[in-house]
């Protein structure tokens, strides 16, 4: 990543700024052309999103007076190496209702910090936990 500021002016990055932008496989964006995807060269890795794009968009968010926006994509990057069946639980967990109790999601939000190293997203969990329980959503519904 760049030490230089973002601003709502480097928006849209992929347009304004590609060359900050680089693949899970270390590939420039302007590498992702069809000829080299028909070349076998560009993969469906070399698609997905990077935790660096996703704290660049948060640098934008920022500058653009959008702090909530910002932090989501700063818990996005966390995520992006987590496996989608475990977000689907906590996604699952996170639903007011589906849990009797608020430890299932004081659980996840530790496996999110020790396997993942998901901090800001495990912070999120856990104050998600406390408020549910504080609201009583913890009555099972299902």
């Amino acid at each position: 990543m760049s030490d230089e500021k973002l601003t709502t002016a480097d928006y849209p990055l992929a347009e304004k700024r590609p060359e900050l932008i680089r693949g899970p496989r270390g590939a420039p964006l302007d590498a992702v052309t069809l000829d080299a995807v028909l070349a076998g060269d560009v993969t469906l890795q070399d698609l997905r999103i990077t935790p660096d794009a996703l704290r660049l968009q948060a640098e934008v968010a920022r500058d653009a007076n959008r702090g909530t926006l910002g932090a989501n994509f700063d818990r996005a990057s966390e995520l992006v190496d987590v496996p989608q069946d475990f977000i689907m639980q906590v996604y699952e967990l996170l639903r007011p209702g589906r849990s009797k109790s608020k430890q299932p999601l004081l659980d996840a939000a530790g496996t999110l910090r020790e396997t993942y190293g998901a901090t800001r997203m495990a912070e999120f969990v856990e104050e998600a936990a406390h408020v549910y329980e504080r609201r009583g959503l913890f009555t099972h519904r299902f």
